[in-house]
């Protein structure tokens, strides 16, 4: 699996448009990744790239 990096502005920019495909609530950058506001998911950030999938995320 790739490699975890923090946040640039590319990807700062891009979680302003980026909303959880269960809830569609918008996300934050957390640490381990991308968390949805209202259910609590989150979403791996891999290479930069957020992998917004149901079944890569997991419940917090």
């Amino acid at each position: 699996m790739g490699k975890r990096i923090s946040a640039g502005n590319n990807l700062e920019r891009l979680i302003e448009k980026l909303a959880c495909p269960v809830c569609k609530t918008k996300v934050e950058l957390i640490s381990s990744g991308l968390r949805c506001t209202k259910c609590r998911r989150v979403y791996p950030v891999i290479d930069g790239i957020p992998v917004m999938l149901v079944e890569e995320a997991r419940s917090e």
